[in-house]
């Protein structure tokens, strides 16, 4: 099974961590499985860019996003050209590395 590297996130992820994901698992779920309490709003239904997350390396691996994601990107907070909704972003079969930033558009957190 291929792993996700995430970086350090001082509220989320302190230390970073790297987790097994199976391949067609998508990201949001296989990271609060894991037990980083990735936000998610509206419940990893493409409405609210809560569970932005960059990726680092691996881009070219994941599934292609769709009109929706796309959508909901142009409301994330700090996007770039690498980001995706954890969400709707299906695990490909290579490793990737992944970025979750500081804030979200709604400044919200899981506690």
């Amino acid at each position: 099974m291929p792993f996700v590297t995430i970086l350090p996130n001082a509220a989320l992820c302190p230390e970073g961590a790297k987790i097994e994901v199976q391949t067609g698992e998508k990201i949001a779920q296989a990271l609060n499985k894991a037990g980083i309490k990735l936000p998610h709003a509206c419940e990893y239904n493409c409405a609210c860019a809560t569970c932005h997350i960059i990726v680092r390396e691996g881009f070219d691996s994941l599934n292609e996003p769709d009109d929706d994601e796309y959508d909901q990107l142009d409301n994330a907070f700090g996007a770039t050209p690498f980001s995706r909704l954890a969400c709707q972003t299906v695990m490909g079969k290579e490793d990737i590395t992944i970025e979750i930033p500081k804030n979200n558009r709604n400044l919200v957190t899981e506690e």
